[in-house]
């Protein structure tokens, strides 16, 4: 703000968008609070995701993104399914 102020200060359009950016700011730091500092609330109580896992009715895996196409290209591996491992 002091940059600007001094060096800028007729600039209307850099004024508003850092009075913007700082206004975002500060309503994800308020979200993040309210949500125990995680950045993207929770969508189900951790209750009922581990009670639909073990009924069968949510599946659990890991998301695997690709780093190359993260925007078109993701899958789940599930658990305990297509794994290394032989039982």
């Amino acid at each position: 703000q002091n940059y600007l102020d001094n060096f800028w200060p007729d600039l209307k359009a850099a004024h508003e968008l850092f009075a913007s950016i700082t206004q975002a700011r500060r309503e994800r730091e308020s979200e993040a609070q309210e949500n125990n500092g995680r950045e993207y609330p929770e969508h189900l109580p951790v209750e009922i995701l581990e009670a639909g896992v073990k009924s069968g009715r949510y599946i659990q895996g890991v998301l695997n993104v690709n780093k190359h196409r993260a925007q078109l290209e993701a899958f789940v591996r599930l658990q305990g399914i297509g794994s290394k491992e032989t039982g």
